[in-house]
């Protein structure tokens, strides 16, 4: 055999093959490694998705039937009352929103600090706080800069699915899928929305946890705007407490 014609076929099948380098073929084992790690791990998720949906279904069940029971109650003590000759007395709430009205200008010092322990750091935010001898003395401080009153169930529902958002790794992240709830908030138990608004309708023992995650609510001014703010509810202005009366004003500003 001529070894001419065999140095030119060898070299021919070597052009023909070209090489790979190394480097090249070590980046395509690392991402074909993980593109097969991150498919496993998306049915993972939507296996664990699949389960908790079932859980975020069960525990608003569960919350409606025991909302529906409270007001069922409510209506026939009151009943029972009146039958008798008497009135029934609703319990003292336990919570509040505050939404603070006005800015900056001549705020002195302790009450601009009292707003700052709250969050309303701007107009037109709002917080719900716990009511306990401590906190009404510090709404007594910052009254004139604020409205506040007693939130029902609507209310906290309307603000926390509309204008809910939470505090993940110091960012304001909106409340739109229950993961981030539950990455924050589910070694205590609370994994969805109706668990977050649970803690705050019942004052649960979570609840500083959960309205610390949650970020000040960014309200709208009301429709038809602000009567008065230099004048308390109670003499046709806006500011100070407005009990229930508090929810009709909280729908007009989300």
């Amino acid at each position: 055999e001529d070894p001419l014609l065999h140095l030119f076929l060898s070299n021919m099948s070597a052009a023909a093959l070209p090489r790979v380098p190394e480097s090249l073929l070590k980046k395509r084992k690392t991402a074909e490694k993980y593109a097969a790690t991150l498919a496993a791990k998306t049915i993972e998720e939507k296996k664990a998705k699949k389960v908790n949906r079932k859980e975020y279904f069960k525990r608003a069940e569960t919350y409606v039937r025991e909302y529906r029971r409270t007001e069922r109650d409510i209506v026939r003590l009151k009943r029972q009352a009146r039958k008798s000759g008497n009135f029934y007395v609703e319990p003292e709430a336990k919570v509040a929103i505050l939404i603070r009205i006005k800015g900056i200008n001549a705020v002195a010092p302790k009450v601009r600090k009292v707003l700052q322990l709250f969050r309303l750091r701007q107009i037109n935010n709002a917080v719900f706080v716990k009511l306990n001898k401590a906190t009404i003395n510090m709404i007594r401080i910052i009254e004139p800069y604020i409205a506040w009153g007693y939130p029902n169930l609507k209310t906290t529902r309307d603000l926390v699915y509309k204008r809910g958002y939470g505090k993940v790794n110091k960012s304001r992240i909106p409340l739109s899928d229950n993961a981030t709830i539950e990455g924050s908030l589910g070694s205590l138990g609370v994994i969805c929305v109706e668990d977050v608004i649970h803690e705050i309708v019942t004052v649960g023992p979570n609840f500083k946890q959960v309205t610390n995650f949650l970020w000040p609510f960014k309200l709208n001014n009301p429709t038809g705007g602000w009567k008065k703010k230099t004048n308390a509810f109670t003499e046709g202005g806006d500011y100070g407490c407005r009990e229930e009366y508090i929810n009709k004003l909280v729908q007009s500003m989300t």
